[in-house]
C-alpha cells in the first residue's frame, strides 16, 4: 500500500527535477547504459542533432567524443562523466573539454557535467540523468585575459576580494619588482602592499572592500631587496573564475623621478654656465625676441641690467637701430638653423653702438620656443684697425725716407680692401647687387620683388646666382659679405 501511494511521488519529483533543468542540457540514461534521451541543449553542446549522433550506449559515447580536464590530462572510459553515472555515483560540476573523435574537426567545448540519481521506491536506481552546462565562451574570455594579462607590458597584479591575496602576476609587475611569481601569489595584500603610501590610500582600501575602481595616484611599492619604488598604482575590480577581484595595474615613475633630477641638474648646469660664460649672452623667448635672462658679461659690455631689461622685447629695449637686422636673423632661424658671427651694431644701454659678431641658435626652456644668443664685442678690434689705416695715411704723406718696396707694401695695405672690394663686387651684374643690397637691409625675397617689380621666381633665381657667385650658402653669410664690402645702402 506505501509502495503504491510513493510511486506517483516519486514520478512527479522525477518530472520536477527534470524541468528545472531543461534550460541546460540534460541526457537521460536508463541502468543499463541506453542513452534514452536528450533535449535540444544537450545535442547542441555535443555537436549533434540527432540522438543517435551521442552514441546508444554510454560506450558507444566514449568511442564517438574525447574528454580531457583543462589541464589536457585525457580521461579514461570509466572517468567518463556517463559511464560514472551509470555506475550509480553522484558528482558535481566535473569540468571537461568535449572534442569530437572523427579527424579534421575542429569542434570544441567547454561543459560542465553533474549527475542526478533517480531512485525507486527500495533505493534502486530507476534512471540517470547527466545535467550540462556549456562554459565554453567563459573559459574562452578567461583564456584570452590570460594571454593578455600575461603579455601586457604594463605591471599588474589581481587580488580575489574575499580573502585580499593576490592570485595572478604577470611578468612585468615581476620585472618591476625583482621579485618571482612564488613570492607573490597568494601573498596578501597587507603582505605586499601596493597601497603603501599611496596619496588616498583611506579611500583606496574602502574602494577595494566594496568592490568599487580605485583612481590612479602615487604610491611606494617595496620591491626586491627592500628598496623603495615610485610607482602611480589604479584598481579595476573584474571577475576570475567567477570570483570578484581587484586588478592593480602600475606606472614605474623611477624613470620619470631621474628624468626630471637629470632635466633639473641640467637646468642648474646651464644656469651656471650661462651666469658664468665670459662672453655676452641673451635668452629670449620667440616669436617676440622677448628677454628673460642676460648674464653678468653682457652686462659688463652693453651697461643694461638684467632685472632693467628682463621682460622686455628687443624692440622695445632699442638693442638694433635697423629693424631689418632682427627681420634679418628671425629669417635665418626660420629656414632651420642657427646663424654664426652675423657682424651687427648694438646699442649700449648709454645710446653708443659697439660693433659685435652675434650668433644665435634655436633652444628649448621650458617647452618655449627660445633663442640663445651669444656676441662677440669687437668694438676694440675694429677701432684698432681704423687706427692703423690712420697711422698708414700720416706715414703715406712723407715716403722720402722708405725705400720703393716698403711704400707698396703700405700702399698695398691701405687700398687692399678697397681694391679687393671692387674687384669682387664686379663678379656680380647690376641686377644682383641690387639684390644683394637689398638682402643686406633685410628685405625678404617677397620685399625685394615689389621694390623692384620682379616675379617671386625671379627673384629667387637672381639669389641663387648671388649665392653661387660669391660661394655662400646661407642668407646671413650673403648679408656679411654683402655688408663688408659696402652694399647695405648700394
Amino acid at each position: 500500500m506505501d509502495t503504491k501511494q510513493n510511486k506517483p511521488d516519486t514520478g512527479r519529483e522525477q518530472l520536477q527535477q527534470l524541468i528545472s533543468h531543461l534550460v541546460e542540457g540534460v541526457l537521460l540514461i536508463d541502468p543499463s547504459g541506453k542513452i534514452t534521451w536528450a533535449n535540444k541543449a544537450a545535442l547542441a553542446m555535443h555537436g549533434c542533432e540527432q540522438l543517435a549522433e551521442l552514441g546508444v550506449t554510454a560506450a558507444q559515447y566514449h568511442k564517438r567524443f574525447v574528454l580531457m580536464y583543462l589541464n589536457h590530462h585525457k580521461l579514461a572510459a570509466r572517468q567518463y562523466p556517463v559511464a560514472r553515472a551509470v555506475s550509480g555515483e553522484e558528482f558535481d560540476d566535473v569540468r571537461v573539454e568535449l572534442t569530437l573523435r572523427r579527424k579534421n574537426s575542429d569542434f570544441r567545448r567547454v561543459l560542465v557535467m553533474r549527475s542526478v540519481l533517480f531512485t525507486g521506491a527500495h533505493d534502486e536506481v530507476e534512471a540517470v540523468a547527466i545535467v550540462i552546462r556549456d562554459e565554453t565562451e567563459q573559459v574562452n574570455a578567461e583564456g584570452r585575459f590570460e594571454r593578455a594579462f600575461a603579455v601586457n607590458p604594463a605591471p599588474a597584479v589581481v587580488c580575489r576580494l574575499s580573502d585580499t591575496r593576490y592570485i595572478k602576476v604577470n611578468r612585468g609587475f615581476l620585472r618591476m619588482t625583482g621579485y618571482s611569481s612564488d613570492q607573490v601569489i597568494d601573498k596578501s595584500l597587507y603582505e605586499l602592499d601596493v597601497l603603501r603610501e599611496a596619496e588616498y590610500r583611506e579611500q583606496a582600501i574602502q574602494s577595494l572592500q566594496q568592490g568599487e575602481p580605485i583612481a590612479q595616484q602615487e604610491a611606494i611599492l617595496r620591491v626586491q631587496g627592500g628598496i623603495d619604488k615610485f610607482v602611480i598604482v589604479a584598481g579595476q575590480p573584474i571577475e576570475v573564475a567567477n570570483e570578484a577581484c581587484m586588478m592593480f595595474t602600475f606606472i614605474d615613475l623611477d624613470a620619470c623621478k631621474q628624468a626630471e633630477e637629470s632635466l633639473k641638474r641640467s637646468e642648474e648646469g646651464f644656469s651656471k654656465a650661462f651666469d658664468l660664460a665670459p662672453i655676452p649672452m641673451m635668452v629670449c623667448v620667440e616669436p617676440v625676441w622677448r628677454v628673460i635672462a642676460v648674464n653678468a658679461a653682457f652686462e659688463s659690455v652693453t651697461g643694461y641690467r638684467n632685472e632693467e631689461i628682463q621682460g622686455k622685447t628687443v624692440v622695445e629695449i632699442g638693442l638694433w637701430e635697423d629693424a631689418g637686422i632682427l627681420a634679418g636673423i628671425r629669417d635665418e632661424l626660420h629656414e632651420g638653423s642657427g646663424i654664426r658671427n652675423y657682424e651687427v651694431p648694438l646699442r649700449g644701454a648709454d645710446g653708443i653702438m659697439l660693433d659685435t659678431l652675434i650668433s644665435a641658435e634655436p633652444v628649448t626652456i621650458n617647452d618655449d620656443a627660445c633663442v640663445l644668443c651669444v656676441f662677440e664685442d669687437i668694438t676694440d678690434r675694429k677701432r684698432t684697425e681704423i687706427e692703423l689705416i690712420a697711422a698708414i695715411d700720416a706715414v703715406m704723406q712723407d715716403t722720402s725716407w722708405f725705400s720703393q718696396t716698403v711704400m707698396e707694401k703700405l700702399a698695398q695695405l691701405r687700398h687692399s680692401g678697397a681694391t679687393d672690394s671692387k674687384l669682387e663686387l664686379s663678379i656680380l651684374t647690376a641686377r644682383e647687387k641690387e639684390v644683394l643690397s637689398l638682402i643686406c637691409q633685410g628685405k625678404s625675397d617677397a620685399d625685394i620683388a615689389t621694390i623692384l617689380q620682379l616675379s617671386r621666381n625671379t627673384v629667387r633665381n637672381h639669389v641663387a646666382a648671388v649665392y653661387d657667385k660669391i660661394g655662400v650658402h646661407r642668407r646671413s653669410a650673403a648679408v656679411v659679405w654683402g655688408r663688408e664690402r659696402g652694399l647695405a645702402s648700394y
